[in-house]
């Protein structure tokens, strides 16, 4: 049973997801359902308002399979396209639920999504585009129905991305830097999710050390590893060397927060 305040973690995956198509090797071949991960995303209920975080183009299987019915809102860390290939899913939701959707991100987001979806934004265009609002948000808190939420920046390679915190919540994905101010906004929280793309180093994504060091400095009550690639290794061999309070991330895996 689904507690009051909740993350589903709808894909623990990087942008290629796991297994990658034509990779034969081990991990990509394993039976194991921690094993398989889709991209990038997740569902989260605080005080009765339900956030998306992220729509990669496993949207739709991830809605489905989880069987989440409606939420409030959607939140985009940044507009690589394994975190915003999904934003056509959302017409289900204009039709069914008779309500436009509300997405909240950066101005270079929403400048993304504008060029990646132009007939979504062509009133004489396509007929039946998603309808969404766009809200621009920049470091202030905002409020989502009845969560504050506070925009963390973050970086990826050289690009400024955004992480959440939002409650007990702390929530940030493909990073490779987390600058002292953002660090701050987040230290002893309760629940930390955090990027860890493989054990060995990559240039725009913390690896599974790095991350750890970023959580230690940290000090969440519980710490859980996302946007994880196949030469990461086996999930359970991973999680069985990991620091206490730490662990990957599965997909579908439902935490109290």
């Amino acid at each position: 049973m689904r507690k009051d305040n909740f993350i589903i973690f709808l894909g623990t995956g990087t942008s290629t997801g796991v297994p990658v198509l034509s990779c034969n090797c081990e991990i990509c071949r394993s039976k194991h359902e921690k094993d398989k991960r889709l991209r990038t995303s997740a569902f989260v209920q605080i005080n009765n308002t339900r956030i998306i975080i992220d729509i990669g183009p496993d949207f739709r299987q991830q809605l489905l399979r989880s069987e989440i019915d409606d939420f409030d809102a959607i939140l985009i860390t940044h507009g690589h396209r394994d975190h915003i290939a999904g934003l056509d899913e959302v017409r289900a939701f204009n039709y069914i639920r008779n309500k436009r959707i509300d997405i909240y991100t950066r101005k270079d987001v929403a400048d993304a999504i504008r060029t990646e979806f132009p007939y979504i934004f062509d009133p004489k265009g396509y007929k039946g585009p998603p309808q969404i609002n766009l809200h621009i948000i920049n470091q202030d808190p905002f409020t989502i129905g009845n969560i504050e939420i506070t925009p963390v920046e973050v970086m990826h390679g050289k690009m400024p991305i955004s992480g959440f915190k939002m409650g007990n919540l702390c929530y940030v994905t493909d990073a490779n830097l987390i600058p002292e101010e953002s660090m701050n906004l987040m230290r002893d929280c309760g629940t930390l999710v955090l990027n860890a793309l493989r054990t060995r180093p990559h240039p725009t994504h913390f690896s599974l050390e790095e991350a750890i060091e970023v959580a230690k400095k940290l000090n969440p009550s519980q710490c859980y590893f996302t946007h994880i690639s196949h030469f990461m290794g086996f999930h359970d061999e991973i999680n069985a060397g990991l620091p206490n309070k730490m662990q990957l991330a599965h997909d579908m895996l439902c935490i109290e927060i």
